[in-house]
């Protein structure tokens, strides 16, 4: 790179919160500021170092077990979901719940429900652990195969090879998914889709998002956190459509300057659970070190929204002053 080469930022759009982050992380405010602290939430309400800190310092208490709660305490589940033994548990703890998952993982829970009443031996597309897959494991335990990517195709057995359904998780690379249900038709042929898309709008915008501003940019900076599956795939789908290199970071103190060597443009993007906040850092970071003001390539608009967990809009409602006729 010549000393007088512009350097500059392409910043992907959409990016960020998406809906049902968003709703899962006003959840746990709109309890703390109503209930007061402590709210316990079970697992980390979202997949981001950031706003588990954050929560922490205002009174959130983070557990990996509901039996960890105290009994009668609030607990909030989770944006990706719990099975339904998490909410036998918590009954049995006279806990009073807040249930934040997110309403397309819902979508999920209530399509393995359906395909197991029909029978249906499901293949499940996910991650090992992934919370979202354990919970919507846990709807059909004895229905539910799961596969991890198509190289996990040709180990799956099913009772039935004419009564096969698949799901999937929400936060999945589109690209990868395509590929393991097309192996999984080749071995399949009358393999049952969903009745809709189970990859949520704000996984497959931030993907198309990267695609576009991957073709064009060297090097591309992913602000999330390790354990954010849709923040690992845009690390992935950056390298798989022309960045030269990506990178994971949760803060802009992250970066390493040695990433920017010979690098002329750099794309900034960010996993669906990440405040804005922290990619402004990382703008901020750049501008110092000599790229330009950003341009955004926005590649769809969105405007999803998700209503607050029933449980928080059945108090606010109660707590809402009488207007006089």
């Amino acid at each position: 790179m010549t000393a007088n080469t512009k350097r500059r930022v392409l910043l992907a759009k959409p990016r960020g919160y998406c809906a049902g982050v968003d709703r899962a992380v006003q959840a746990v405010e709109i309890a703390l500021e109503k209930y007061g602290a402590p709210i316990y939430v079970r697992k980390q309400i979202v997949h981001n170092v950031h706003v588990v800190k954050t929560l922490e310092e205002r009174g959130a208490i983070f557990v990996d077990e509901t039996e960890e709660v105290p009994e009668g305490a609030i607990v909030v589940f989770s944006a990706h979901g719990v099975a339904p033994v998490v909410h036998e548990e918590a009954k049995g703890l006279n806990l009073r719940t807040i249930d934040a998952t997110c309403p397309l993982v819902t979508k999920v829970h209530k399509e393995a429900v359906r395909f197991a009443a029909e029978d249906y031996d499901i293949l499940l597309i996910g991650h090992e652990g992934h919370e979202e897959v354990i919970g919507t494991t846990g709807e059909a335990p004895d229905h539910v195969h799961l596969v991890d990517g198509p190289g996990d195709v040709a180990r799956v057995t099913v009772r039935d090879p004419e009564k096969v359904a698949w799901l999937s998780q929400t936060t999945l690379s589109v690209d990868e998914t395509i590929a393991t249900v097309e192996k999984l038709r080749e071995r399949f042929p009358k393999l049952m889709d969903p009745p809709s898309d189970d990859i949520c709008y704000a996984t497959q915008n931030r993907q198309v998002a990267v695609k576009e501003m991957a073709a064009r940019a060297q090097l591309v900076i992913v602000v999330g956190s390790t354990n954010s599956s849709n923040s690992v795939r845009l690390v992935e789908v950056a390298k798989e459509h022309g960045a030269d290199d990506a990178r994971l970071v949760d803060y802009a103190e992250h970066i390493d300057p040695a990433w920017l060597e010979g690098v002329a443009t750099v794309g900034v993007t960010s996993g669906a659970s990440v405040p804005d906040e922290l990619v402004q850092e990382v703008l901020a970071w750049l501008y110092e070190r000599g790229f330009g003001e950003a341009e955004e390539i926005e590649s769809v608009e969105e405007s999803m929204r998700f209503s607050l967990p029933k449980e928080l809009r059945k108090d606010l409602r109660k707590s809402l002053p009488i207007t006089p006729v």
